[in-house]
């Protein structure tokens, strides 16, 4: 009886567990529109206390399963979070609010985070959602031409090229102008890039990154006080979150090409010149071949980008875990990047949320084959007449063709250029760099007052770079008469950087006054150090040259920055805010009379809208007036040691001969013992606006940077110190401009969304002072850029007082009554009769003053469709390629015949050392160029019973340039364009899938 009793309570469990089961498995179908009853895609959807999640598809739509009384939870960036209980229906048609401000968004800032509603200073942050797509190779391209006031050019087209980015303009002369970055709180070195990898993002994989932050002025940025002059950029990754685990995988593969070669003479072309013009002994060296050596050195490039991530909650521990693989061809042929990169977040919190744990590690591991990139200059100089291949003797110098003089102990013509595909083809500069980055960061916010908290933030920046260079001694670069030549050279550098900090931060909302504070001081400890080994030269055969062996295996430089700093916010009613901070720097490589630095700021903000006469306009949003002032350091640029009297380690071309044996040794270094910090005063003003529900908002800036104190290079009279330059603060500088941007969101329909963001930045540049005595007329100015084909150095700018920095100083030219220039006849400025130094003129700048950014993106039900496009005026370039080679002397004036440029047929110049310093080869680089163009098409859930999404996409980089400029491309950010690296273009496809 008992058995059956039993039997039957067990049955009466088991279809209650089943209805139970049945229950909790019921799919609730839903969509989510805003007010409008637009659908909105990318909507989070997850149940309260539950690892269950879903995301809106391209339609809005969602399916996720629940139970009755189960809470779901919906939020999406731009609108307001949302609880729902669920009914017993399944379906549900939710409406999403929008967050007319967005001013509750929370920004990262400099050691922590604010609403957007509470910032003073001027932060521009762009998330996920509006990176630049395509093959992305660099983080920095993400952002290209999305931020007002930030200019970013990439270097070249080279595999893992970093750029050359300038916020507000560059602060600094001989000090450097690049911004401070910090990724996941943790300091890059502000000069970084190690042997093998010149790009100190290089090692980010893109797909890891959630935000870009950047702080322009003086307020926002002085939190990091002596590194902040040239702005900062804070980069945050992906991190776990709570719920069921999500899958990502995306695959983007490309193929690159370039559009446009350097202009230089054809082969019937540079005979005919010869034919004319050239010796009975040149006209004999002329071959019979048509080649186009730039054909010769360039490819059709691919590459394949592959991403696996992997997020969600285990034991509820939320974790982010995402494997990258890149594999990438340059156009210039032998340059080839590989890239791993792991990443892995643990986002843990205890103690009832009390304390939050993050536990950030990213590594990258590249094997790279570097190209000879001097093979550029001589596909452009060399020999069109000549084949690629040798016809007599192939089996020397590798089957190269080579200029050949029998006379010669190697067989070799003396100083003549290289054949360029063998200098491609038979030099190997291979290198692993490695590097990792990594934190722990603890907040702590206390039991017994939760409005203290606690932070400590533990990090390391570990970079590794070896590699061996080998060129065989059948090379023509290598070649040694009588014996084996070649190269295997090894080298190999380390730089470790170390980070401890810790603060303390209060916040307290005070309703009785309406008034809200948050206090925060802390404490920085960072350490810098590399190690440089070296290396004695090697043979091919691995035999060692003689009297190449170093006097020390490595050497240690290295630099410690400690820091004390503090910040107090102040808001009253949610209208009017106020922000000081003040950061105090000590650096070793300042003397201890000056190593200590005071950097102040102060921002106030007042928040119009919520005034009672806008209150309740419908037209105006929101409005917001911010103003600040305040003081930012510069030390990069200097040495670790130079502000007293050292010796270094000489060069290898500097060894003293004891017997038989050369020895490189220690020898005295130029010092100056009253150098101290480089500053920036930084004023701004701004309006940030919103309009007609924010479908159009953006903001306005006015800003005054001034420099004092420059660290400027200045030469040093013969027998006062070690060395001909020192860097001494001499002189000071101006910055002063505006920024512009509007956001508009043109058409917002249930099908149809149009979005529209344009932002135009103007700065002006000044050199204010140069010299110890202020504005000292006779003072001249420093010369800077050299300018290559000339002779004991020629520089084509000047850094003069009044002026911009990179100013032009060159002779203006005279033209005939056809146009044409006169070679060698200039202008007298002075009237003296004599064409010096002194009839230099100050024209124009390298350096622009307007650039511009327009983003662009339709979306059409499934269908997406977006470009980029950016702007810059007002800038000019200097064609050194026109200058040195576009003359006769190019082709007949050396032992062997070297193409030229084809401006020679328009200017017949013969070649005059004195025509270098033409303002004829200034042109204006002014350009609009679009950098992406893409279309996408949202497949959503294309396999049955499965939350799989999936997203292909198509994109064009590099699209097209319209420009006036001559040369290769406008784009040249050192205003100087000799043999530059080619930006190609790149078409890609790529599918991104989420389940």
């Amino acid at each position: 009886m008992r058995k059956k009793l039993l039997y039957y309570v067990l049955i009466v469990i088991s279809i209650l567990s089943n209805l139970n089961a049945n229950a909790q498995d019921r799919v609730i179908t839903g969509k989510v529109v805003d007010s409008a009853e637009s659908s909105i895609p990318g909507v989070s959807i997850t149940v309260k206390n539950k690892k269950t999640a879903a995301i809106s598809d391209a339609k809005g739509e969602f399916k996720i399963k629940a139970t009755t009384g189960d809470i779901l939870v919906i939020s999406s960036i731009g609108y307001t979070k949302l609880e729902v209980p669920v009914s017993t229906a399944t379906t549900m048609n939710i409406v999403l609010a929008v967050n007319n401000t967005a001013l509750d968004e929370v920004v990262v800032v400099g050691y922590g985070t604010s609403r957007k509603k509470d910032l003073t200073g001027a932060v521009t942050t762009i998330n996920a959602k509006d990176f630049q797509t395509g093959a992305i190779t660099t983080p920095e391209q993400l952002i290209a031409g999305k931020v007002p006031g930030v200019s970013i050019i990439s270097n070249s087209g080279q595999p893992g090229a970093g750029s050359t980015i300038r916020i507000r303009g560059g602060s600094s002369l001989s000090a450097s102008n690049n911004p401070l970055f910090v990724i996941d709180g943790v300091p890059l070195e502000g000069e970084g890039g190690i042997s093998g990898a010149s790009n100190p993002l290089s090692f980010i994989n893109p797909n890891d990154i959630e935000t870009f932050t950047v702080l322009k002025d003086a307020s926002a940025a002085a939190i990091y006080g002596t590194r902040a002059s040239n702005g900062v950029i804070i980069i945050t990754t992906k991190k776990g979150k709570s719920g069921a685990m999500r899958v990502n995988f995306s695959s983007t593969n490309s193929t690159s090409s370039i559009t446009k070669q350097v202009s230089v003479l054809s082969a019937d072309e540079f005979r005919a010149i010869v034919n004319e013009k050239g010796t009975a002994v040149q006209k004999m060296m002329l071959g019979k071949a048509n080649t186009n050596w730039q054909d010769v050195i360039y490819q059709t490039a691919f590459m394949t980008d592959n991403n696996l991530s992997l997020g969600g909650e285990v034991a509820k521990l939320p974790y982010r875990i995402s494997l990258g693989f890149q594999d990438q061809t340059g156009v210039l042929k032998t340059d080839k990047l590989q890239r791993t990169s792991l990443s892995i977040a643990l986002n843990p919190t205890f103690f009832d949320n009390h304390l939050k744990v993050d536990i950030s590690l990213k590594g990258s591991m590249q094997k790279a084959r570097f190209a000879a990139l001097g093979a550029i200059g001589s596909a452009i100089s060399f020999d069109p007449t000549q084949p690629v291949y040798a016809t007599e003797n192939p089996q020397r110098f590798g089957g190269y063709y080579e200029w050949l003089d029998k006379t010669s102990a190697t067989g070799l013509m003396n100083l003549a250029g290289r054949n360029p595909l063998g200098q491609l083809e038979q030099r190997f500069d291979e290198s692993t760099p490695q590097r990792s980055i990594g934190n722990i960061q603890f907040d702590y916010k206390f039991h017994f007052l939760p409005e203290l908290r606690a932070n400590l933030n533990i990090g390391y920046d570990v970079a590794k770079g070896a590699g061996t260079v080998y060129v065989s001694d059948s090379a023509a670069i290598g070649y040694v008469a009588g014996g084996v030549g070649g190269t295997n050279n090894t080298y190999k550098q380390t730089k470790q950087n170390t980070l401890l900090e810790f603060y303390l931060n209060y916040a307290k909302e005070l309703k009785a006054i309406k008034s809200k504070f948050d206090v925060m001081a802390g404490y920085s400890f960072n350490n810098y150090q590399t190690t440089n080994y070296n290396y004695a030269s090697y043979n091919a055969a691995g035999v060692k040259y003689p009297n190449t062996d170093p006097a020390f295996p490595f050497d240690k430089p290295e630099n410690t920055l400690i820091s004390f700093f503090g910040r107090a916010n102040y808001s009253l009613n949610d209208r009017y805010f106020l922000t000081a901070t003040l950061r105090r720097d000590g650096s070793s490589r300042f003397a201890p009379a000056n190593r200590w630095g005071l950097f102040p700021s102060i921002a106030l903000a007042w928040n119009i809208k919520d005034e009672a006469f806008l209150a309740s306009s419908k037209v105006i949003s929101a409005l917001k007036l911010r103003t600040s002032y305040g003081v930012t350091g510069q030390q990069d640029g200097i040495g670790n040691y130079d502000y007293y009297s050292y010796f270094a380690l000489s060069a290898a071309n500097a060894t003293y001969p004891f017997g038989d044996t050369y020895y490189q040794g220690y020898r005295p270094g130029g010092f100056y013992s009253n150098r101290k910090w480089e500053e920036t005063a930084s004023k701004n003003i701004a309006l940030d606006y919103g309009l007609f529900d924010n479908r159009v908002k953006g903001s306005i800036d006015f800003y005054v940077k001034n420099t004092k104190d420059l660290l400027n290079n200045i030469p040093q009279p013969a027998g006062a110190n070690f060395s001909a330059f020192i860097v001494a603060n001499v002189g000071s500088m101006e910055n002063k401009g505006v920024e512009f941007n509007i956001g508009t969101q043109i058409i917002r329909t249930n099908n149809l969304t149009w979005n529209l963001d344009f932002n135009a930045t103007y700065n002006k540049n000044t050199i204010t002072n140069l010299t110890v005595i202020p504005q000292d007329k006779n003072y001249p100015g420093f010369p800077s850029g050299g300018i290559a084909g000339g002779v004991g150095g020629q520089f084509a700018f000047i850094n003069a007082v009044g002026f911009s920095r990179n100013t032009f100083n060159l002779y203006q030219q005279v033209y005939n009554e056809a146009g044409k220039p006169v070679e060698g006849v200039f202008v007298d400025q002075n009237g003296d009769g004599i064409i010096n130094q002194d009839d230099l003129y100050k024209g124009k700048s390298s350096v622009p003053k307007v650039f511009l950014g327009l983003s662009n993106s339709v979306n059409y039900k499934k269908w997406n469709l977006g470009f980029v496009m950016r702007a810059s005026f007002d800038n000019y370039v200097y064609n050194n390629n026109f200058s040195q080679s576009g003359v006769l002397n190019q082709i007949l004036g050396n032992n062997v015949l070297y193409n030229a440029s084809s401006n020679y047929l328009e200017t017949q110049f013969k070649g005059n050392s004195q025509q270098l310093l033409s303002d004829y080869y200034i042109q204006n680089a002014s350009f609009l160029r679009m950098d992406n163009a893409n279309l996408s098409y949202d497949l959503g859930k294309f396999l049955k019973n499965s939350n799989a999404n999936l997203r292909i996409n198509a994109s064009v980089q590099n699209v097209f340039v319209i420009t006036k400029y001559k040369g290769l491309d406008p784009e040249v950010a050192s205003g100087i364009d000799n043999n530059v690296y080619p930006r190609p273009r790149t078409i890609a496809l790529g599918l991104n899938l989420d389940f």
